[in-house]
């Protein structure tokens, strides 16, 4: 990994996504916009807000933006401008790495957004610290975006890409613990959880609300943060140099 090379792409799609503006409203607004629905629909039973909002917390910066991610890299290669920067000396890593990071710097203004309304507006009840929810948000949209980048690495079309999201994406909302906490799965299916990187993120945003002890959040998050090596090396290694 060369770092200038990173931080140029990095700096090239940040550029992109300026000139984009309503795809830069969703990315910023949209989890925001959820987070204030779900609050309207459970207002007035009882607690359900500050046990399902958490999770919650994980699960949208995660799919929009595997979304974003994944369509804007097909877009990218359909376009051929892909293909010409690998026709530079930049490696697939640099390349990857420089998308995440663009797209980790605007989902921590994403993140930082969503937990402020969750929070500040919103009334969401935590035991633990508030900045720690934030930096569980920004490591599930950075688990996003690496398995958009994943994706985009063998999807031929946009609509392919699309299409990958109830393979990589409704699996882990099922068994994430939003619908039934894990510990009342069925045995086969708990194991399964145990391999989905979504279900450590709901379980670190969980225990921030329950607990002031952060140990078993930073547990949590070096486990998604595993997940998002190894999505960004196998994304790297699949990439294709030259469009089909």
């Amino acid at each position: 990994m060369r770092t200038p090379v990173v931080v140029l792409v990095a700096g090239r799609v940040l550029r992109q996504l300026r000139r984009d503006r309503r795809t830069v409203v969703m990315l910023l607004l949209l989890p925001c916009l959820l987070e204030a629905l779900l609050w309207w629909v459970y207002r007035d039973v009882g607690e359900v807000f500050d046990r399902v909002g958490p999770g919650l917390l994980a699960v949208f910066p995660f799919v929009v933006m595997f979304l974003v991610t994944s369509v804007a890299t097909l877009r990218e290669r359909s376009s051929g401008t892909l293909e010409r920067l690998l026709t530079l000396p930049v490696t697939r890593l640099d390349l990857l790495l420089g998308h995440a990071l663009a797209f980790a710097l605007v989902a921590v203004v994403q993140a930082s957004l969503a937990v402020a309304t969750s929070v500040g507006l919103l009334g969401l009840t935590l035991a633990g610290p508030g900045w720690l929810l934030v930096v569980v948000a920004v490591t599930n949209a950075v688990l996003g975006t690496a398995l958009g980048l994943f994706v985009s690495a063998f999807a031929r079309t946009e609509f392919q890409a699309v299409q990958f999201m109830p393979v990589f994406v409704i699996p882990q909302l099922l068994l994430c613990g939003l619908l039934l906490p894990r510990a009342e799965m069925p045995g086969t299916l708990r194991a399964v959880s145990d391999l989905l990187p979504l279900s450590y993120s709901v379980d670190a945003m969980a225990e921030l609300t329950r607990s002031s002890a952060t140990g078993a959040v930073w547990r949590d998050l070096a486990v998604v943060g595993c997940f998002v090596v190894l999505a960004l090396g196998l994304g790297a290694a699949t990439l294709r140099r030259r469009t089909p």
